[in-house]
């Protein structure tokens, strides 16, 4: 007689019993001969929404963003309530995308302009398309990339291409542009701090390719103002122009190539290698980020052979500053809360579109975020993966279609929009909870008992293992450098599944600038000469002013800053320098950590801070170590999270269970940031110096010249240029077995 399991129950039986890494390729269980082709796979990033905005997660209270659409799907699969990202974007990104942590990938903070080849993604790291690849798979990603390039890199914006994308549709460097205040210059610089007309009242929409459409007064209650309305289509708002074919009014004009945050953006479209530079004026860069971003996914997706598995991910630029309200059919929610509770908020200005104010800051970042919910509905229903019903809701059912759906934040929070309990002053950029503690949801038919929690221990590079599991590869034998990954289907397939983590690690810094360089300074809630924080995160004096910062790099403009004539300072030291030089009793700001690492067990967390402030005793910069340790859980709605201030176990005596934990993690680190060895020469980290590596090096620096992973250090710096004082180093070390590096999990 035979007995025929259903398919689900035959994958938890075998996966519950598998080794830690084993092959189910290897094993037969998505390999030749299984019954189905491997599943789709949408992955969705949302930028910057850390666990705390997540109220499927029991998190943020009534001060959480609507998200039905997501909610729909983490109730219809598994919510990963312990998953670790980096502290910022691109480093978070380059986890999951390659499973290795930033101490292999060189890549410790938000890529910036300034950032060399040596911090970017290597066009000889194995991703997930070139390891998907490898079972048939196409790749697509739409939004924001920020994984490598454009600057500082031989393949400029076709870094996707060179990365293993088949197809891109978005933004290689990654971050919105600033606000034009001018709102396309139809009006004054300034004038106008969210970009657009705020009021509803008559006038003309005009457009790139020369048309114009007159607007009527729209409704004040439920609709966008007249300059949103017409910025969403792609267009020009200017008032007082009744008609088109009225001249139009004095020192009015238009102009259609500003770059204006979420709506006017710099798009690049790379189809195969191929690159299309989208101009500003041309109407596919013009209109609101989230909804381009889901309409490239749509087409693409809609357009697949059914003959071949895919993977697209969609890759959300909200709800990163600059905070910009979006179009308010998308937040109906949040937008009507900014009309009908705001006006009565302390620090209220009285103007809904200002987006310069903290308090106002809160609300439109919901707003962004409901927006992208919004639309990542519309993707599930215009891809065929969900339905709505009678009441408008989404009907998502995961066993209707082979696509597996995974929703993950890239980091923490940034502090201004931080939902409580959660730590406004310890989110994105540190390694504390509410910096690195993201949202992680899986659905889909290999989900056995949706609806559950997993309370164990994920970090975001697990998830380059888990895309190698769902086609049938893994990635520990795929991959020729060492994988930071464990495996994730086993969570999924079996309820019980226990632990297969016995550490959390989390890692930023600052990445690789040519002879040392650094983002400049950029300070933070300082009022007047008193208070702040100085931090060097921002890679640019408009990314610093988008985050409501002052910028003391050069070029500074701010008059808070101390003149130094016009050079302005490299490093936040010479801040707290300047400050007391120029008032020896000035209050100087406080200088946020340049590294931060932090690692963890089930119950207790280490984390270790280097920051480089100004010793007034020696005028000199000071190298300042702190090393905290805290108990933390996941418990809903009010977890138990760090505060230097008021719960650092280290300011007290440890008891015996306390310091065997604190030993067994203060070793796990150590051994973890020692476990990736350097070995000079090796540009292309295949473990060996040898042909291979001079082949390349002289390829690049005959054909480019600067910039690349064969641009080793020499005297400490690498200095941006790819040449002979590079090749000698290939050449002395050629025959070279680099050390191994190892996993520590």
């Amino acid at each position: 007689m035979h007995i025929f399991l259903p398919r689900r129950v035959v994958l938890t039986l075998v996966i519950s019993m598998l080794p830690l890494g084993a092959s189910m390729a290897q094993d037969g269980i998505f390999g030749d001969g299984f019954e189905s082709p491997p599943p789709n796979i949408l992955f969705v990033v949302m930028d910057d929404v850390g666990i705390d905005q997540m109220a499927a997660f029991g998190y943020g209270g009534g001060s959480a963003p609507p998200m039905p659409n997501i909610g729909a799907v983490a109730e219809a699969g598994v919510k990963f309530r312990n998953t670790w990202s980096m502290p910022e974007c691109s480093p978070g990104r380059a986890a999951f995308f390659t499973g290795r942590f930033p101490l292999r990938t060189n890549m410790y903070q938000a890529l910036g302009p300034n950032d060399l080849a040596n911090s970017q993604l290597s066009p000889h790291d194995l991703t997930v398309p070139k390891l998907l690849k490898k079972a048939g798979y196409e790749s697509a990603m739409f939004g924001k990339f920020h994984l490598a390039g454009p600057e500082h890199n031989e393949a400029g914006n076709a870094t996707p291409a060179a990365l293993g994308w088949d197809h891109f549709h978005g933004w290689v460097g990654g971050l919105p542009g600033s606000i034009d205040t001018s709102a396309g210059g139809a009006y004054g610089a300034g004038q106008w701090s969210c970009g657009f007309y705020p009021h509803h009242l008559a006038g003309s929409c005009h457009y790139s390719d020369g048309s114009c459409v007159s607007m009527a007064r729209p409704p004040v209650i439920g609709n966008d103002s007249s300059g949103l309305a017409c910025m969403a289509e792609g267009g020009i708002f200017v008032r007082e122009q009744a008609s088109c074919s009225d001249p139009l009014p004095p020192g009015v004009t238009l102009e259609f190539n500003r770059e204006n945050a979420f709506y006017v953006s710099p798009l690049v479209i790379v189809e195969n290698g191929v690159v299309e530079e989208v101009p500003l004026s041309d109407s596919r860069a013009r209109g609101y980020r989230t909804t381009i971003e889901t309409d490239a996914a749509i087409d693409w997706i809609n357009s697949r052979p059914g003959n071949a598995p895919w993977m697209a991910t969609v890759s959300y630029s909200a709800a990163h500053t600059p905070w910009q309200p979006a179009p308010m059919q998308l937040a109906p929610q949040s937008s009507t809360l900014i009309a009908q509770l705001l006006p009565d908020m302390p620090g209220f200005s009285g103007n809904v579109m200002d987006c310069t104010s903290t308090v106002h800051g809160r609300i439109i970042q919901n707003q962004m975020t409901e927006a992208m919910d919004t639309e990542f509905g519309r993707l599930l229903v215009e891809t065929g993966l969900a339905t709505r019903d009678a009441q408008g809701d989404l009907v998502y059912d995961p066993q209707a279609a082979n696509t597996v759906i995974v929703i993950v934040g890239d980091n923490g929070s940034l502090g201004f929009a931080v939902k409580l309990p959660f730590s406004l002053s310890l989110a994105k950029g540190t390694s504390y909870q509410t910096g690195v503690w993201v949202p992680l949801i899986v659905a889909g038919a290999p989900v056995t008992q949706p609806g559950r929690e997993v309370e164990h221990m994920v970090n975001t590079v697990d998830l380059f293992q888990f895309f190698g599991e769902l086609a049938g590869l893994d990635a520990q034998q795929e991959s020729p450098r060492t994988i930071d990954s464990v495996p994730l289907l086993p969570y999924l397939q079996n309820p019980a599944q226990e632990s297969l983590r016995s550490i959390n690690f989390t890692q930023a810094g600052i990445n690789i600038q040519a002879n040392d360089g650094r983002n400049g300074p950029c300070i933070l809630n300082r009022t007047s000469q008193a208070g702040g924080s100085c931090t060097q995160i921002p890679t640019s004096k408009s990314v610093c002013e988008d985050n409501l910062g002052v910028w003391w790099g050069a070029g500074y403009t701010d008059p808070m800053v101390v003149d130094n004539g016009g050079a302005g300072y490299a490093r936040c030291w010479q801040v707290n320098q300047a400050i007391l030089a120029a008032d020896p009793g000035g209050l100087p700001v406080e200088v946020l950590a340049e590294s931060s690492v932090a690692i963890r067990d089930a119950d207790y967390k280490l984390v270790r801070n280097t920051a480089v402030n100004y010793d007034s005793a020696t005028n000199d910069a000071r190298e300042d170590t702190s090393i905290e340790f805290y108990r933390v859980d996941q418990a809903v709605p009010v977890p138990m999270l760090e505060d230097p201030a008021s719960n650092n176990l280290l300011d007290g005596a440890l008891t015996p269970a306390q310091q065997a934990a604190y030993d067994h993690l203060a070793a796990r680190l150590d051994d973890l940031l020692a476990s990736q060895p350097d070995c000079p020469g090796d540009g292309n980290q295949d473990g060996v110096v040898d042909a291979a590596d001079f082949a390349e090096w002289q390829r690049i620096a005959n054909q480019w010249g600067l910039s690349s992973v064969y641009d080793f250090i020499v005297g400490g710096v690498f200095d941006g240029v790819t040449d002979a004082t590079d090749g000698a180093i290939v050449l002395s070390n050629l025959g070279t077995t680099c050390a191994p590096s190892h996993a520590v999990h």
